[in-house]
């Protein structure tokens, strides 16, 4: 029981974190564009409470990563709907590209006061674990979200980029794709290699190029939070 509480207070700070700032990163630019939805409806903060979807929350913990309830954007407010639709969807895999390098720069810092010769006091260790653990998971979780939001399908960031870049015919036809997309995604991700040929090896390299040599700390805290 000590082991799940203690996997919880590591995963629940950085999970939410970097989910509710993506979706809230959506809302920010898309009233820099013009469309105050988001902040009419409230959601324009970091109350969890406005953002989780309860699927998404439990599926951080059983899976490492999850979802929130998408901030709503209306493009019709745009001046240039296409193109501002394009920057409005890349905001939040950057949002969750700037907590992995923030992450990645914690773990850093760490790694250097290791060296030192407190780095082996017993207080030292029970303060700079815990921080290490969620560092870690922090970087992963963060790699993770924006790397799966950037697959080309919607409702994906990725899809609203490519609908944005495409011709209007084309960006139409791959439009009509949004009500089954998410069935699509799960396909692709369980029944298909992506996973393992595309998606994997794309996040572990942005890991180990972030982390450098603390990426041993991120196994770690991957190893202790999910036993892999």
């Amino acid at each position: 029981m000590e082991t799940i509480v203690s996997k919880i207070a590591i995963m629940l700070v950085p999970a939410l974190f970097a989910i509710i700032l993506h979706e809230v990163s959506h809302g920010y630019v898309a009233e820099r564009f013009g469309d105050p939805t988001a902040r009419l409806l409230g959601r324009l903060n970091f109350n969890p409470f406005k953002h989780l979807d309860p699927i998404g929350t439990i599926a951080v913990f059983i899976f490492g990563f999850g979802w929130a309830r998408p901030v709503p954007v209306n493009p019709a407010n745009f001046r240039r709907p296409r193109r501002d639709m394009i920057w409005v969807a890349l905001a939040g895999p950057m949002a969750n590209l700037s907590l992995a390098i923030l992450s990645a720069l914690i773990l850093r810092g760490i790694g250097l006061l290791d060296e030192f010769a407190f780095g082996q006091s017993q207080i030292y260790i029970q303060v700079t674990t815990p921080v290490k653990m969620m560092a870690g998971f922090s970087l992963y979780i963060n790699i993770l979200l924006g790397v799966f939001n950037l697959i080309p399908l919607p409702p994906l960031d990725g899809g609203r980029i490519l609908t944005g870049v495409l011709p209007e015919r084309q960006a139409r036809m791959i439009s009509r794709l949004e009500p089954f997309g998410f069935v699509l995604i799960l396909l692709l991700v369980f029944f298909t290699d992506i996973w393992s040929l595309v998606l994997a090896p794309v996040i572990n390299s942005l890991v180990l190029l972030l982390a450098g040599d603390e990426a041993r700390l991120v196994e770690q805290a991957m190893h202790f939070l999910f036993g892999n």
